[in-house]
């Protein structure tokens, strides 16, 4: 197993610094909506999860997620070798908390969309337009759940 090339303490520290809001992919997704028209608050701490981007007046909601911090099944996510345990118990516990999340928007009858890392960068990223088309015509339907990820078949190009 390889070793780490930085201190425990360095490690940490740069682990800690890895931000949780106004990532890029979400103010890329952010500033697309906003220039197609679409308003929206941020991070309403009042909401499970507190989505990236809340439309109340069309009931959805959209999270832009980390393809490694949620574990999507996808190119972008690998396990890390070192402390292994650690890393399954603390994203387990993400994934779970994200269901639990979205099944109670769900039951106040919001709509959730989930952009993923994967779709925005990466051999399977998807077209930036592409993306924001999607979740526009979501935004703009009565569909309950949209999920944008990057396309596997592009993985083979």
């Amino acid at each position: 197993m390889p070793t780490d090339t930085v201190t425990a303490t360095v490690r940490s520290r740069m682990m800690a610094g890895i931000k949780g809001k106004n990532t890029r992919p979400e103010l890329v997704i952010r500033s697309a909506l906003h220039r197609r028209g679409f308003r929206f608050r941020l991070h309403r701490k009042d909401l499970p999860g507190k989505p990236d981007l809340v439309f109340s007046g069309r009931g959805a909601v959209i999270f832009v997620h980390g393809c490694f911090w949620h574990g999507h099944n996808c190119n972008l996510f690998r396990w890390p070798k070192s402390r292994e345990e650690f890393w399954r118990g603390k994203i387990a516990k993400n994934m779970e908390r994200d269901r639990v999340q979205y099944q109670t928007l769900i039951e106040t009858r919001w709509r959730i969309g989930t952009i993923w890392e994967c779709a925005l960068k990466g051999k399977t990223r998807l077209p930036f337009e592409n993306v924001v088309d999607q979740c526009a015509m979501w935004l703009q339907s009565d569909i309950k759940i949209l999920e944008v990820s990057g396309d596997k078949a592009r993985a083979t190009v």
